[in-house]
C-alpha cells in the first residue's frame, strides 16, 4: 500500500488574524486525508507584488492510502473538486488559497 497525493497547494491568511485553519477544515474528505502543515511563504511576493511575509502559510495536501496507481484515482479527484471548492469558498474572506490536482505518489 502506498500514499498518493490527490491535491496539493497552499492556504494563507494575515498573521494578525486569530485563525486556526485546522479548526475550520475537516481532517478527512470522502475518505481522503486532508493535511495542513504551517510552512514559510513559498515565494517572497504574490503576483501583484504584495510581500508574502505578512501572511501565515499552510501547505494543504489531500492524501489517500491505496494500492491503486495514481492515474486510476483521476475520477476520485474529479468528484472531490466541487466539494473542496465549496469548503474553501466557505472560509473567511481574509483566507487565500491555491489548490491544484497532483496525482503523484509520495
Amino acid at each position: 500500500m502506498g500514499a498518493v497525493r490527490l491535491y496539493q497547494g497552499y492556504l494563507w491568511h494575515p498573521k494578525g488574524l486569530p485563525l486556526d485553519p485546522k479548526a475550520l477544515l475537516p481532517e478527512e474528505v470522502e475518505g481522503v486525508r486532508l493535511l495542513l502543515d504551517e510552512v514559510p511563504p513559498p515565494t517572497p511576493f504574490f503576483q501583484d507584488g504584495t510581500p508574502t511575509h505578512t501572511q501565515r502559510f499552510y501547505q494543504v495536501t489531500l492524501l489517500l492510502l491505496t494500492e491503486e496507481p495514481p492515474e486510476a484515482l483521476k475520477p476520485l479527484a474529479e468528484r472531490l473538486a466541487p466539494i473542496l471548492q465549496g469548503m474553501l469558498r466557505g472560509l473567511p474572506q481574509e483566507v487565500g488559497w491555491l489548490l491544484l490536482e497532483d496525482l503523484r505518489p509520495l
